[in-house]
């Protein structure tokens, strides 16, 4: 382990960009805690902390002046791997004829589709926390290392840097000690910081993840971390783990709920949802998406864009003759047991990192840790009834 103050983060950040990064970091923007580029350390955060809980967020002043000291926002990082709208390819006339375009899309080439790194954005995100590390290790199950490759994501994703920071903090909708996907980050960074802010003052303990990470931190001034700065943030990280405001218990969690498909919860919750798609929008791993066909007006130009899209819409789930899920409950129901359950089945892991963004950002504060809990607890009381 080593050790950099905050100079030695602004370091970090001016040789990312001097190697041609665009450094994507925690600002401050209409009153939450939002992705954006950054030039320095002053950009971020500094002395500001969020406060979560079901339907409810608030940005509240720190003590201290920590950069990292919020937990998470509205935003993951899917915004820019996966992006909500991406053109794929455009037509335009020219004369009797037409021009293809490739949008923002890679061109095909030998039955393939490929990109240039050139033409790629070279994305470094500084401050991403473990649960959202795990969320992008999924996604690359799905787009990069699966039968078919998402291209655009793929090219994306083998340039950028991952400065991940270990939580400080336990959110009020956090559970990611439940779903082993933090607070520590473990794996799949480049460098990982844990901030620390005492009466020694405010400085950083340094781990590195790839030769990249190293090769990096040799170039910033830094020096080996004290046997205190390891304790200390080992206590830190602890501490997170110790201040998650829920919890879930996932054992046999796809059993219990392809056993109970027709559970009365699911009317109750159903009563509840607006199938907004707020939860889908903001999770870290959702990527359900649809295709478009657009035009302009003079009839010149058009495109085919894929945008995000929610199994919560009606039309998402539309065939022939109609919807296939036209209540909320079915919708709800579809959301729950395929992030939970068969997500498994289909990528060897649960579709939820415990980030709890869908618990914070719900309009009507609909938690899937109680949910289950209901669940779980209902399930058993009705087992416990029928063996009496």
């Amino acid at each position: 382990m080593q050790k950099i103050d905050v100079a030695g983060l602004d370091a970090i950040i001016q040789r990312l960009k001097q190697r041609g990064f665009i450094v994507i970091g925690p600002t401050i923007k209409d009153g939450a805690i939002v992705y954006n580029e950054v030039s320095g350390h002053k950009d971020l955060p500094a002395g500001w902390t969020d406060e979560h809980n079901a339907g409810s967020y608030r940005l509240l002043k720190r003590e201290d002046g920590a950069f990292f000291g919020y937990v998470v926002g509205p935003q993951s990082w899917k915004k820019y791997l996966f992006p909500p709208t991406l053109t794929l390819f455009t037509v335009r006339r020219n004369g009797k004829g037409l021009e293809i375009g490739d949008g923002n899309n890679p061109k095909p080439r030998d039955g393939r589709q490929e990109q240039s790194k050139a033409q790629t954005p070279k994305y470094a995100f500084l401050g991403i926390r473990s649960c959202e590390l795990h969320a992008i290790g999924i996604h690359d199950k799905i787009f990069s290392n699966g039968e078919f490759v998402n291209a655009h994501y793929k090219a994306l994703r083998e340039q950028i840097f991952l400065v991940a920071v270990n939580c400080g903090r336990g959110g009020g909708t956090c559970f990611c000690t439940s779903m082993n996907t933090g607070p520590k980050a473990t794996k799949g960074f480049d460098i990982v910081l844990t901030e620390i802010t005492n009466e020694l003052g405010h400085y950083f303990v340094v781990e590195t993840g790839s030769e990249r990470g190293v090769e990096l931190l040799s170039k910033i001034p830094h020096q080996p971390a004290a046997d205190v700065d390891r304790e200390s943030a080992e206590r830190i990280v602890q501490l997170a783990a110790q201040e998650m405001g829920r919890s879930m218990e996932t054992e046999n969690i796809k059993q219990l709920l392809m056993e109970n498909l027709d559970h009365p919860l699911w009317d109750e919750v159903g009563r509840r949802c607006l199938t907004c798609a707020n939860c889908t929008m903001v999770c870290p791993t959702c990527f359900c998406s649809t295709v478009e066909d657009v035009t302009d007006l003079t009839g010149r130009q058009a495109e085919r864009r894929r945008r995000w899209d929610s199994c919560f819409t009606m039309d998402f789930s539309y065939i022939h003759g109609g919807s296939i899920r036209p209540s909320a409950k079915a919708r709800y129901r579809q959301w729950l047991t395929h992030k939970l359950g068969n997500w498994i089945d289909q990528f060897g892991t649960s579709g939820c990192v415990g980030c709890g963004r869908c618990i914070t950002w719900c309009p009507v504060g609909i938690d899937i840790t109680e949910e289950i809990h209901a669940l779980r607890t209902n399930t058993k009381a009705e087992n416990a009834s029928t063996s009496s």
